[in-house]
């Protein structure tokens, strides 16, 4: 029976708690992003996230010797899984929303918000912020 060497992984959230003075909630949250001074760090083991597969090798003991095999694509961290997928969707997105012609009574409505989803996730593949929208709901807490 042959034999892999199965290279898995986890996340262990690490953070910190530390007060920050600014005009505004946007301003601290990048003060926070901006800050490179961890000394007060703790670890998360409660939440650590699920365990997925980072390398594959054909043989007993072989990880990184040889060539790495490709591993099927369910079995890559769930982020990165979701990534991809956010990809493909933003770009059906894009050719729904300037391919067609939306014919109802809401398409100012549909129009706005395709136009905003589709700046949104363009500034997520960059790694910008989110574009300023008017009565965009914010991520609860």
């Amino acid at each position: 029976m042959p034999a892999f060497t199965i290279e898995t992984t986890y996340h262990l959230p690490v953070y910190r708690q530390r007060t920050y003075e600014a005009d505004t909630l946007a301003e601290a949250c990048r003060l926070a992003i901006e800050d490179d001074d961890w000394e007060e760090q703790r670890e998360d083991h409660e939440t650590a996230g699920d365990s997925y597969v980072t390398g594959a090798w054909e043989g007993r003991d072989a990880a990184y010797h040889g060539c790495a095999l490709a591993i099927p694509a369910q079995f890559d961290e769930q982020i990165q899984r979701k990534a991809g997928h956010f990809e493909v969707l933003l770009g059906l997105l894009k050719l729904f929303a300037h391919g067609s012609d939306i014919q109802s009574a809401d398409d100012g409505f549909w129009r706005t918000r395709l136009d905003g989803a589709i700046a949104k996730g363009e500034a997520i593949l960059a790694g910008r912020p989110d574009p300023e929208a008017a009565g965009e709901p914010r991520r609860p807490k």
